[in-house]
């Protein structure tokens, strides 16, 4: 399994080799195997320091990474949980704001895969059990924690009494996970989306999301209202107007705060949410200049993220080469309003079958100076074909991300996008690691 990834360690690796051999049992979906794991491990998920949780289809991450900023940047000492990693299994679990150890994250990979064995639990149901021991264990002021596929069913959905859940962007993805036909479920796709993300409401917890459409809003007040949990929904309970700053504003009052580093209008949405979610809890006080100060300081990579010198960059020198991971039709969108009005540039892609290529290639119709198709690594991808049919210009395979980058007329920037796997795979050959 590729998300189980390498590591240069060998008691990591015999862990990451159990570890990559789990799958999710077809069709079995719920909570039942994560709960009987963590309660042979003492439910560690029971004790943690304040956690801030996130789900979403687009933008939970970067949402993340705001909310450990602007508490670190109030001298608080933050565990942080992420996915998926794109090089090192490690890039999941940040302990006091530092990857975990290869020694503590070999001992306990092996301690939750030895307390389930007859279990049979998933990949991301050990990485979930392991994080929360971490996180138990381990002294800190606060947890963040992105939410994987849905919230519903997702293996972090254990916890209760929250400091505040957030719900970032929303769209369609996953379908053929968070939209299989369920009795007394929402039929409207991106209803059915929310219904799934706003699983993760508990009683009395703030659940303070993004705006959406009216149905959409409906469907996370109803979930809400159902757990008891307090909503602090966008436009109705909290705003914010991104101009050449965040005005803010809620029942506390407002805040003028920067625009984030992190390239794409769309960031300063997130950082909104992130400031938002802060404004919501009374468990853990944040200062508005720690606030601001986080949304500067605040990365992620592999989302418009401008590579560095490295292998990969020397072979177009001179120019700017752009990495993003997005896959989905949002992802597609906030990529070309990145280049809206900027010059012509070339698209290398590398798309799962399972996602589709329009969603990253329409939207950047009249901005391409050429197309370049490279295999998704470890994954079946689309052909060159397939994706050129999205394109308003024909498609150039390639082997390696190498020979594609080494074949670009001498002119022109570069974005890579369009696969978190293929992200990855640029930053290890560029050797840009996450930290």
């Amino acid at each position: 399994m590729r998300d189980s990834a390498i590591s240069d360690n060998p008691r990591v690796q015999a862990q990451l080799d159990r570890l990559g051999a789990l799958s999710l049992p077809s069709g079995r979906l719920g909570l039942e195997t994560i709960h009987a794991l963590l309660e042979r491990l003492g439910n560690p998920q029971r004790a943690l320091p304040p956690v801030f949780q996130v789900a979403g289809t687009n933008g939970k991450g970067s949402t993340c990474a705001y909310l450990r900023a602007m508490l670190e940047a109030e001298g608080l000492t933050v565990h942080a949980a992420t996915k998926p990693h794109l090089v090192r299994y490690n890039e999941r679990i940040r302990i006091a704001g530092q990857l975990i150890a290869d020694d503590l994250l070999a001992d306990l990979l092996e301690e939750v895969l030895d307390a389930g064995e007859d279990l049979a639990p998933s990949f991301f149901e050990v990485t979930s059990a392991a994080t929360f021991l971490a996180f138990h264990r381990i002294r800190a002021d606060a947890c963040v924690i992105e939410v994987g596929l849905g919230g519903r069913f997702d293996a972090t959905n254990v916890l209760d009494g929250q400091a505040a859940c957030g719900i970032a962007t929303l769209g369609i993805d996953h379908v053929s996970f968070l939209l299989v036909p369920e009795a007394g479920t929402p039929t409207d796709p991106l209803c059915r989306i929310a219904f799934e993300k706003a699983g993760i409401a508990r009683p009395g917890v703030p659940l303070v999301t993004q705006a959406y459409p009216p149905g959409v809003t409906r469907t996370v007040i109803e979930q809400a209202m159902q757990a008891g949990a307090k909503t602090a929904l966008r436009d109705l309970d909290w705003f914010a107007d991104i101009r050449e700053t965040i005005e803010y504003r809620d029942r506390h009052g407002a805040l003028s705060l920067p625009l984030p580093a992190l390239a794409g209008a769309h960031q300063a949405d997130n950082a909104a949410l992130a400031v938002a979610m802060l404004r919501h809890q009374d468990r853990v006080p944040v200062s508005p200049a720690a606030m601001a100060q986080g949304i500067r300081a605040a990365r992620w990579p592999a989302r418009l993220q401008l590579l560095g010198g490295g292998p990969l960059t020397a072979l177009v020198p001179g120019r700017k080469v752009w990495l993003d991971g997005g896959h989905n039709a949002d992802a597609g969108l906030a990529i070309a309003r990145h280049f809206a009005g900027a010059e012509k540039f070339h698209l290398v892609t590398g798309m799962l079958t399972s996602k589709d290529p329009a969603a990253i290639v329409a939207p950047l119709a009249g901005q391409l100076l050429s197309l370049s198709v490279v295999p998704a690594p470890g994954h079946e991808a689309h052909t060159p074909e397939e994706i050129a049919r999205h394109a308003d210009l024909p498609a150039r395979a390639f082997s390696a991300i190498e020979a594609a980058l080494k074949a670009l007329p001498p002119a022109g920037d570069v974005l890579i996008a369009g696969s978190l796997y293929l992200a990855g795979e640029v930053l290890r050959l560029n050797r840009e690691f996450p930290d």
